[in-house]
């Protein structure tokens, strides 16, 4: 539709508006504004898919056209459904809760702007609603057609400020276990009525139009902004670089969320696999969840060439799976697809992407071998719930989150037993009952002997499941069997060459065997593959430097900590004993001291006891913290 259009045009009209604004701006004006921008710009963006246009952006109000009503509804129930459930997650009081009204009417539009009675009528359903409801006009629903799984509350006739006649309003909401209609491409229309040499001459025309129009837009170029190689935050990769981000639940159940979260994370994983890709860790590519970015951001911000998004909606039994990849340097789409199926095949997705992906690139990559060695899925809905919840509970880094961890591991694995995921997410869990007595019911070498047996068993169960030799190899390095954790860990690198965590873990064993400088070279690798790691990358990364006389990095490294456990002040201490600045390496440990007043010399060997190749690299390091004031 051109910009500037004469007056007189009949179009659906969608109006928007913040329900209760000033409140939120009372109590945050910041935040309140931060939010409603947000907002609305994820609404833009979900009107554009359903080929509406937004005209105006303003204050806590937004306007936008088009051309059937059907589309205006379903743009505005996906949004809706969608921000139902990222106001669930809020915790800072901040809830952008939308009311929208749609009308068809007739419009003025010239000069980049929109009026007319359309907009006005918009504006009054819009105040019908309640926040994240839809209210339209009786003469907007009789122009959709029954097929769409919408059902219409009659609202009743309304006098509405600025009409003189009523106005039937109805309220428009998702038919129940149904799934909301995708953006659909419009379909040729039927020429009715015509004598067949007219239709033949309606066709040239429109064929002519349609030629016209694709040679003008040019459908292959350009549809979404594109990155610049030359305002990438890091290099490129030579190989065919990817981020997969979180895919969005639309399902309207928060609960659900681990569903789409397990398949954005399983995708990565199988394309991780091949060395012949390099793929954005799943932290870095998740840490945009829920937040208005655009593809040229991500691209520019991680440095990769493609994206993928998708999203997933449940409704009963039944799942729709979308999902597109994105060429962001040269700005447009190069492959989508949409899958329907049972909820219980959710799995079998992941591996139809990943392959439609490896084919797109084009990487020289062999499916079929890749077919042979990808991680068998589980079975089971229930035991892969129950194994997420272990994850979450396992990362809360505690003794209790340990205990919990491990309840909710082995429950996975009684619902499926041969769930190789459930037995490896087991052995992380003894690996901390061994190292910290984490589980008060076991002594340290029960849990050790019960981390060794788990962690084989997920072996046997999955030869190629790379995380499982990840946990083998741990608790290879954790018993002091090191040169057994390096080739384990080297295996499962093999076999997964872009899982950055594993990456990173497998400089530990390097440092105890006295080859700090390929550890740094390691990590140095694992931060490029995740760009927003966690701080343990960090803390790895300046035990390494320290023990390969890089004394100033060690503690730049160190520094760059969000937050710095107490632990890692002893390294800190070591390295600026190393420098000869004995009185900052005395302030750290007795700010150590403060926290921990009862750690000794004899907790350093303890905790290290067994782990050095080499002693005399302990006994060094023991003799700085000992320059540095920490007691026998």
């Amino acid at each position: 539709m051109a910009k500037d259009q004469p007056s007189g045009q009949l179009v659906v009209i969608l109006h928007a508006d913040i329900a209760d604004s000033t409140l939120l701006v009372r109590h945050d004006e910041q935040l309140a504004h931060e939010s409603i921008q947000s907002t609305f710009r994820h609404f833009g963006d979900i009107i554009s898919k359903y080929r509406g246009r937004v005209h105006e952006l303003r204050g806590d109000a937004l306007l936008a056209e088009f051309e059937r009503a059907s589309d205006g509804v379903a743009a505005a129930l996906a949004f809706q459904t969608i921000q139902s459930d990222n106001n669930a997650k809020e915790t800072d009081g901040i809830l952008s809760q939308v009311r929208v009204g749609i009308a068809l009417g007739e419009v003025i539009i010239a000069n980049g702007t929109i009026t007319g009675t359309g907009v006005v009528l918009a504006q009054r359903l819009e105040q019908l609603a309640k926040p994240g409801e839809v209210v339209i006009q009786g003469a907007a629903y009789e122009t959709i057609p029954e097929r769409f799984p919408f059902e219409y509350e009659n609202l009743g006739e309304h006098k509405v400020k600025g009409f003189d006649e009523s106005v039937r309003a109805y309220r428009a909401i998702l038919s129940e276990g149904k799934l909301i209609p995708p953006p659909q491409e419009t379909k040729q229309q039927k020429v009715l009525g015509l004598p067949r040499t007219q239709i033949a001459g309606v066709l040239a025309i429109v064929l002519v139009t349609v030629l016209a129009a694709i040679y003008w837009l040019k459908p292959w170029g350009n549809h979404v902004e594109s990155a610049m190689v030359e305002n990438m935050a890091l290099p490129l990769p030579k190989k065919p670089s990817i981020a997969v981000l979180a895919f969005t639940n639309l399902s309207g159940d928060p609960d659900k969320t681990y569903l789409s979260d397990g398949l954005s994370e399983n995708i990565i994983t199988a394309l991780s696999r091949f060395s012949q890709l390099f793929v954005i860790a799943r932290q870095s590519s998740f840490s945009y969840k829920d937040k208005p970015v655009t593809v040229k951001q991500v691209s520019e911000e991680l440095g990769v060439r493609y994206v993928l998004e998708g999203s997933i909606q449940i409704a009963g039994d039944q799942v729709r799976v979308t999902a597109q990849l994105i060429n962001a340097l040269e700005g447009n789409h190069v492959w989508a697809e949409q899958y329907d199926m049972e909820l219980e095949d959710i799995f079998s997705v992941q591996d139809e992407i990943t392959s439609a992906i490896v084919a797109t690139l084009k990487a020289n990559i062999d499916l079929n071998e890749y077919a042979r060695i990808k991680n068998k899925p589980p079975r089971s809905l229930n035991a892969y719930e129950k194994f997420t919840l272990g994850l979450a509970s396992y990362f809360k880094y505690t003794p209790e989150g340990t205990e919990q961890a491990r309840k909710f591991f082995e429950e996975a694995s009684t619902l499926e037993p041969d769930y190789a995921d459930a037995y490896r997410g087991l052995t992380w869990a003894y690996i901390n009952c061994y190292r910290w007595g984490w589980i008060e019911s076991l002594d340290r070498e029960q849990c050790l002997e019960l981390a060794f047996e788990n962690a084989h068993k997920a072996v046997e169960l999955a030869p190629f499941n790379h995380r499982a030799h990840q946990a083998l190899a741990a608790t290879f390095m954790h018993a002091g069997r090191l040169e057994e954790a390096i080739v384990v860990f080297d295996r499962a690198l093999d076999m997964n060459p872009n899982d950055a965590n594993m990456m990173a873990s497998t400089s530990a064993p390097l440092i105890y065997t006295g080859k700090s400088d390929e550890a740094v070279l390691r990590l140095g690798q694992a931060i490029r593959m995740n760009p927003y790691h966690q701080d343990w990358y960090l803390w790895n990364l300046g035990f390494a430097l320290y023990f390969s006389g890089k004394y100033e990095e060690s503690i730049a490294a160190l520094k760059k900590m969000k937050i710095m456990p107490n632990l890692v002040r002893r390294h800190l201490a070591a390295a600026y004993v190393r420098l000869g600045q004995i009185d900052q390496s005395r302030t750290v440990i007795a700010d150590f001291l403060e926290n921990d007043p009862d750690y000794t010399i004899g907790n350093v060997r303890l905790n290290y006891n067994g782990k050095f190749s080499n002693p005399d690299d302990l006994e060094r390091f023991i003799e700085d913290l000992k320059t540095a004031g920490l007691p026998e």
